[in-house]
């Protein structure tokens, strides 16, 4: 049997495309994960600072912290100085509202498309269509680590699991995006992660399918990825407990408001899950209208203070300056090039105004 085996594969020529194959791929090589972090490392101070601020946010998580959490910022990073420079802004703000807010700093360096478009900085950092994973993995790294020194705990979407290995140790929360929810892949993934994870509810608004994940994430799992070397392993994952849902609506249908969470809640107490929920105050809750998030976050507020059990947080997209432009030069400094988001003085006004409705 096994020489028949043999004989196949040596036929096959395996590794080896057809000289007539059109479709053989085009590879780059780029650093192991484990290279680029000792290129771009972080020091003792900052990998504890990191960690307790994971920490914190499982505290909110687990409903030991009452603090309302909240992730915003840039609906995906384009520009290194624009992000710092928001990032600066909203440090300043945390240390205002600490006592009622758990600020966390959107920085996602994927970005999931419908059908085709930029895919974020980690896949084409100039912004030309040509990708360079290469460099676009680096400047990611580095811009996160720019950020996490001004004290941030930040926040990123996990779509391609290789590209994560790259800037887990910097993230302080996770999400899980709508689409890839069911994906057994993703659930593998956040089974090995070592941060909190957020996994949203279905594109039809439906929670099932991130609950399953939620189960299927805190066991343990054999499954086939990389290692910090680079090597196609076998990995053994720990299992996360620290997950949690996101409600983002789905097919025009919005999920924020008291009766939604609440039947959100029971479907997590039925599967044993944490019932804590964060709401999304954009995409389909807004109706994808970025000036409605003002209204959800407000509405939110109000829920977490009657009812802090249920209510975990909320999630923004926002940015220096309101809306979106088309990824065209000369580009306006501080403006989304994917999904709109609301300015910053208009965060700042959000957040204000949530702040007094949780403040005694």
């Amino acid at each position: 049997m096994e020489n028949t085996v043999s004989t196949q594969l040596n036929s096959a020529q395996l590794g080896r495309a057809p000289h007539n194959d059109k479709r053989a791929l085009n590879s780059s090589p780029i650093s192991t994960p484990k290279e680029l972090k000792r290129q771009l490392p972080i020091d003792f101070q900052l990998r504890q600072q990191i960690e307790q601020q994971r920490n914190d946010i499982r505290a909110c998580i687990a409903g030991e912290d009452s603090r309302l959490l909240v992730i915003t910022g840039p609906c995906s990073l384009h520009d290194p100085q624009a992000a710092l420079d928001y990032g600066q802004r909203l440090q300043q703000l945390q240390q205002a509202y600490q006592d009622k807010l758990l600020l966390v700093m959107r920085a996602y360096v994927e970005k999931p498309r419908t059908q085709v478009g930029w895919k974020g900085m980690a896949y084409d950092p100039d912004l030309q269509g040509k990708g360079d994973m290469a460099k676009g993995i680096a400047r990611s790294r580095l811009l996160l680590l720019q950020l996490a020194r001004l004290g941030l705990p930040l926040a990123t979407e996990a779509l391609n699991p290789l590209v994560m290995q790259y800037l887990d140790d910097l993230i302080s929360w996770t999400a899980i995006g709508a689409r890839t929810t069911e994906s057994q892949t993703h659930r593998e993934m956040v089974s090995h992660l070592s941060m909190p994870v957020g996994i949203k509810n279905s594109t039809d608004g439906s929670a099932s399918n991130a609950i399953n994940a939620m189960v299927a994430a805190r066991h343990s799992h054999h499954t086939l990825g990389m290692d910090g070397n680079g090597q196609i392993a076998m990995l053994d994952t720990p299992g996360n407990a620290d997950t949690h849902l996101v409600l983002r609506g789905g097919h025009g249908l919005t999920n924020y408001d008291e009766q939604s969470v609440a039947q959100a809640v029971e479907q997590l107490q039925r599967s044993d899950c944490r019932t804590r929920v964060l709401v999304d105050c954009s995409h389909a809750n807004a109706n994808k209208q970025h000036r409605r998030q003002h209204a959800i976050a407000v509405d939110v507020a109000h829920q977490h203070r009657r009812n802090p059990g249920t209510i975990l947080g909320i999630m923004l997209e926002s940015f220096l300056l309101e809306g979106r432009q088309d990824n065209i030069e000369p580009l306006a400094y501080g403006q989304s090039i994917t999904d709109p988001c609301i300015s910053w003085e208009q965060t700042e006004a959000l957040l204000q105004a949530v702040y007094q409705v949780l403040a005694p």
